[in-house]
């Protein structure tokens, strides 16, 4: 079901997006004790969300980089469209829950917090040609969220990091 994004800097975006959503997997069942059970197909993905239990699973590369956690609220999946359409915390699905980090450091944060700190305006908005997003700085999301799980021990079994 790869999906093209022709102006993303990782032409394995997608790829890359699904190995982070398996390893979340297994660092909610290992850690949390929590099974998600991700849909396949485009039809349910879009139609219903990420997974059954309403988790929505986002890679962040440079977190501990920017210190910044960076919120999607649009998106276009090239930039010469004109519009742009909602997503992340803004996806009309079923996702309640909101996960976004690295293989270092992982955030489960309630989406209607998100919502609820975007509405807030002390984080303004950020746009590039193909997402729409705010910078929640890392002392903030660590505030915010319910769950941070750091210096994760499991490796990332393709990338060894």
């Amino acid at each position: 079901m790869g999906i093209n994004y022709p102006d993303s800097k990782d032409k394995d975006s997608f790829e890359s997006g699904l190995q982070f959503q398996d390893f979340v997997a297994e660092l909610f069942h290992d850690k949390l004790g929590v099974t998600i059970t991700n849909y396949q197909s485009r039809g349910y993905q879009f139609g219903k969300g990420e997974n059954k239990q309403g988790i929505e699973i986002k890679l962040d590369r440079d977190i501990l980089e920017t210190n910044n956690v960076s919120i999607e609220i649009a998106e276009k999946s090239r930039a010469d469209l004109p519009q742009f359409t909602p997503s992340g915390i803004y996806r009309p699905d079923n996702s309640w829950l909101y996960v976004q980090g690295n293989y270092k450091i992982v955030f489960i944060f309630a989406k209607s917090t998100l919502l609820l700190l975007h509405q807030s305006g002390l984080y303004p908005d950020k746009e590039k040609p193909t997402v729409r997003k705010f910078h929640l700085p890392v002392v903030d999301a660590k505030r915010y969220a319910a769950v941070v799980i750091e210096n994760n021990t499991k490796l990332n079994l393709f990338t060894g990091k």
